[in-house]
């Protein structure tokens, strides 16, 4: 997809120097993976905050089970 946009340059020359990155257009496609990962790592965090993980077994019982 084409896009223009308005972004000031200091942002991108420090976005560029960050990921490694040669073109403008590598640079946005890392920092926009990278901000959708980190969104979707809050959203799960977010998650497991309100509906907590439940283990079925005690810490002995996985003991036994394993030494099966």
């Amino acid at each position: 997809m084409k896009v223009t946009a308005i972004i000031p340059d200091d942002l991108i020359a420090e976005a560029m120097e960050l990921s490694k990155s040669g073109t403008v257009t590598d640079t946005l496609k890392i920092a926009l993976k990278t901000y959708i990962r980190s969104q979707k790592l809050k959203e799960l965090g977010t998650m497991v905050l309100n509906e907590p993980l439940e283990f079925k077994y005690s810490s002995q019982e996985l003991r036994e089970l394993n030494r099966k």
